[in-house]
């Protein structure tokens, strides 16, 4: 294994990594901290659990001045995963003077001014709340020379491609840049190939989805079943803490409530809290003050908590890739896990979906506990493979939505209110922040 001093390392940096435990780097920080560092951009295929925002932290962080303005950008799809990459760069720079900021949608406003008056030197950011915040002018990217597009193929989910187009074009040409993504569809290759400078790929098999480290089984029960199985597997659950993921908000307060009356430390995340709620239960569960977390698909990719020894789904994920995420939530960083499949029987067709994308043999708990699977005829059905998120006609836009659709994205936005009588900035004739940068 390679060690961090061998990779060059400032001492300042290193002595943030040695009080958090890291000795040795992973292959993600092996492959990509030396090519970021020597300068140039890197595409990298990592999957949760990898290291891949150490490796990034890091390489920014050898590279940039303190008190020198904002030099490094990072843009997240969620505002869990913004907040968990702050939590971790700030970790790692607790001996450089270096300060991160973290701005998302959600929060006060005035909160995140305050933040960036103190002068951060990295911003993490949300794609629409940093359209904000350059808009008003609170956040300016002309000084930028680190960019990192993390969870790059949940951003094409979103619809924010446009938005990162139009973040980009706002920043330096001479920067450099990384892109890390668990899968590369070709719009994510597309972005990849305007706006990366010759980049360094770092691409793992596509289909390699075996979720290494983790125990995986699954059982198949009827669905007012669900609940006594679950709370089985919890009780059996002595290593860690344990996240149960649900497929709605209303399975998710559910369960979260079933869980509660049954005398269980538990804390549920899900779409419609307020952001302070969702911030709390997550705090809550980091620092150990709550054992079990409920949680829908929002958290699947923002949740870091090395204390995670079993992750429980009790709906089959709706995606494919998106089981990939939610079991990565154990066995972080090289630990051991375990996950376990709740299967009702309508949703067999999907789960053997799912199955057949692993290369790992699962536990059949069903054949283990001696559990018969009763079918009803009208379930005994195939159901024909889904695709992977949203599907799309072209570049960044999805199927089924015509040109005067009501969605418009933060660029044609600003240039509807810009692109006034007479407004010299859309002429050439005059300059501003934002100039002639964009494309549009």
């Amino acid at each position: 294994m390679t060690t961090f001093d061998e990779l060059g390392i400032k001492k300042s940096i290193l002595d943030g990594l040695k009080e958090i435990g890291f000795k040795e780097a992973f292959p993600i920080q092996v492959a990509t901290i030396p090519v970021l560092l020597s300068g140039r951009d890197v595409v990298g295929q990592a999957h949760t659990g990898t290291g891949k925002t150490a490796a990034f932290s890091i390489s920014m962080l050898q590279k940039i001045t303190p008190n020198g303005g904002i030099q490094g950008l990072v843009i997240a799809p969620t505002r869990e995963l913004a907040i968990q990459i702050t939590e971790e760069i700030r970790k790692l720079a607790k001996h450089t003077g270096i300060k991160a900021a973290t701005v998302y949608g959600g929060q006060g406003m005035g909160l995140q001014l305050d933040q960036l008056r103190r002068g951060p030197e990295i911003v993490v950011a949300t794609p629409g709340r940093l359209i904000d915040h350059l808009k008003r002018g609170s956040i300016k990217l002309n000084q930028v020379g680190h960019v990192v597009l993390d969870e790059a193929d949940t951003m094409l989910d979103m619809g924010f491609i446009e938005d990162i187009e139009f973040i980009l074009d706002l920043t330096p040409k001479q920067k450099v840049m990384s892109l890390f993504s668990a899968t590369m569809p070709p719009a994510i290759l597309r972005l990849a190939e305007n706006y990366l400078n010759d980049p360094k790929q770092f691409l793992l098999d596509a289909d390699d989805l075996s979720g290494e480290g983790i125990s995986q089984a699954f059982l198949v029960i009827k669905d007012r079943d669900k609940l006594k199985y679950l709370i089985d597997f919890i009780e059996e659950n002595k290593k860690g803490q344990t996240i149960v993921f649900c497929s709605t908000k209303h399975r998710t307060r559910d369960v979260a409530r079933s869980l509660e009356r049954s005398n269980y430390n538990v804390v549920a995340i899900e779409g419609d809290m307020s952001q302070h709620r969702r911030e709390k239960s997550m705090s809550q569960f980091r620092r150990g003050k709550a054992d079990i977390l409920v949680a829908t698909d929002v958290a699947a990719r923002g949740i870091d908590v090395p204390e995670v020894a079993l992750v429980v789904n009790f709906d089959v994920p709706n995606q494919e890739m998106m089981y990939f995420h939610r079991i990565g939530r154990t066995a972080r960083a090289g630990a051991i896990g375990r996950a376990i499949t709740l299967v009702s029987y309508s949703s067999i067709g999907d789960w053997k979906v799912i199955k057949q994308q692993t290369k790992v043999v699962m536990t059949d708990l069903n054949e283990q506990m001696g559990i018969e699977i009763n079918i009803p005829d009208p379930l005994k059905r195939q159901i024909g493979p889904r695709r992977m998120g949203y599907q799309r006609s072209s570049y960044g836009q999805r199927r089924g939505r015509s040109s005067g659709s009501s969605h418009r994205s933060a660029r044609d936005q600003y240039d509807r209110r810009n692109n006034k009588p007479g407004d010299r900035r859309r002429d050439g004739g005059g300059k501003s922040y934002y100039g002639l940068r964009s494309r549009w």
